[in-house]
């Protein structure tokens, strides 16, 4: 039977409600979403529930990971139907503040309208985000935690903004939810395992674990922006998975260099009308390139296709 659903928008308010049920005794566990939320999210929240007696989801478009030219106003959003998905799962809160860097006395207050701002400072490889073209008079937020080494490679050569800015806004989730555990998917492999490293670092006694990708029956990965893509767009993203299978299968079964997996993926993908961003394949923990898979590893994608930008990745345990 699905618990009551509470829905919190104060940043107090949810420490309160927080702090009271863990002074009873009780254990948080706590999953940050972006809404839209599809059966790849829904996933996490019921690990979550198998984990601690209460579960809090966090719905929160955070404009502090977007650059300028990428698609903050474009990422869709159902807070409706989010709530409504939730309340059939042992759900006891759902966190959606409207502006988590809103201070008072105008500190980040224009950080609202950020999702509504066309042709802002900033370009491709841009080091501002959304968040400080909605306060370039220098009112707003200016401090950012930044996992300096796991956040340069992979999505971090594109987008050099994003990984800083997901700490910052996890570290400010985790200080206003204070959770005993977080579940994160393993679909953004660079981002749980930089959020695994900045709760180490930092000493924040939450406990993190990764969820397992979830695929469409046809093995497309679960994502918010599977959405804006075409019907035809859509069939061409199936070779992304099918590129990282038959890689799999060659670093498991073939005399395959890591040149020659990752020139598989490329072609593959290429070959059906992507447009690579990147193939890599990289240590488990420290994200380090490797040359040759003797430990584990994991082979990492993203790809265009259209004008969606699509990340997926497959683990290697040899």
């Amino acid at each position: 039977m699905a618990s009551e659903l509470e829905v919190i928008r104060d940043k107090t308010a949810m420490r309160r409600w927080s702090r009271s049920h863990r002074s009873k005794g009780k254990t948080v566990a706590f999953v940050p979403t972006m809404g839209f939320l599809h059966e790849g999210h829904l996933a996490l929240v019921r690990a979550a529930g198998a984990l601690a007696d209460l579960t809090v989801v966090s719905i929160y478009v955070n404009p502090g990971q977007f650059a300028p030219s990428e698609d903050l106003d474009a990422y869709p959003a159902d807070l409706r139907g989010d709530l409504h998905k939730l309340a059939d799962l042992e759900v006891h809160a759902v966190f959606c503040p409207t502006n988590l860097y809103d201070y008072g006395e105008g500190g980040g207050r224009g950080v609202v309208q950020a999702r509504r701002t066309e042709g802002a400072v900033g370009s491709p490889g841009s080091s501002a985000s959304c968040l400080e073209a909605a306060a370039a008079d220098g009112s707003g937020h200016e401090t950012w935690v930044r996992v300096e080494k796991l956040e340069r490679g992979l999505c971090g050569m594109s987008r050099p903004v994003f990984f800083r800015g997901v700490a910052t806004v996890v570290a400010k989730l985790f200080n206003i939810v204070e959770p005993d555990i977080a579940v994160f998917g393993k679909k953004d492999y660079q981002q749980w395992r930089i959020i695994c490293r900045m709760v180490r670092d930092l000493d924040f006694a939450v406990k993190i674990i990764g969820s397992e990708i979830v695929r469409e029956s046809d093995g497309l990965a679960m994502s918010s922006r599977n959405v804006r893509l075409s019907p035809e767009e859509r069939e061409k993203a199936l070779s992304i998975y099918n590129s990282l299978s038959k890689a799999k299968y060659a670093a498991l079964h073939e005399q395959s260099t890591c040149q020659e997996l990752k020139n598989l993926v490329v072609q593959l993908v290429t070959e059906a009308g992507g447009r690579i961003d990147y193939v890599e394949i990289v240590e488990q923990e420290s994200l380090i390139p490797v040359e040759e898979i003797n430990s584990p590893a994991v082979i990492c994608v993203a790809a265009w296709f259209g004008a969606v930008r699509l990340i997926d990745n497959m683990e290697i345990n040899p």
